[in-house]
């Protein structure tokens, strides 16, 4: 085998049209593999979210190509990177842009680690807008992201049904 079980992954992945969000490999075996769907490219299926459909269709292409890299593993498990969706690369902070986030700081700011806030590009790095009571000017974190030891999508949940959408022009 010439390449790592990881390159394998993401070849696989990428060749379907997906995003690899995360891998992990267990002691016991177990392949884990996080995808999302690519912002802006078309899916058989509309929307943004990962579908059902999808897992399918990269675990079954992984299937096969794992077996031909000779990638040895006892499970494979795909799946959606879940609502609390882990920002990783560089391209993951531009695309959530404008979302709340929770980020983990590796060292302390203001005896703090953790933060929440909404995502806001800077020139020259990142801010984090933080909640305010209604009273007081909103405050901010700035931030570059050697600085984040973790960071994660919050999630927006709606009990009350699917939300109705705008009508087109």
């Amino acid at each position: 085998m010439t390449h790592s079980w990881q390159q394998a992954v993401e070849r696989g992945v990428q060749a379907l049209g997906y995003e690899l969000v995360d891998v992990e490999r267990s002691a016991g075996g177990l392949l884990r593999v996080f995808i999302d769907r690519v912002a802006g490219r078309p899916y058989e299926v509309a929307g943004d979210a990962v579908t059902v459909d999808d897992c399918e269709r990269v675990t079954r292409h992984l299937q096969y190509a794992l077996e031909v890299d000779g990638v040895d593993y006892a499970r494979l498990e795909v799946s959606s990177p879940g609502l609390d969706r882990p920002l990783r690369k560089p391209g993951d902070w531009q695309r959530f842009a404008g979302s709340e986030v929770e980020l983990t700081l590796r060292a302390p700011f203001q005896g703090r680690k953790h933060w929440r806030g909404r995502l806001q590009a800077r020139e020259d790095g990142w801010r984090l807008v933080l909640p305010r009571d209604g009273s007081t000017p909103a405050e901010t974190l700035d931030f570059d992201l050697h600085e984040v030891r973790e960071a994660r999508l919050v999630p927006q949940l709606d009990f009350k049904g699917r939300r109705a959408r705008p009508a087109a022009a």
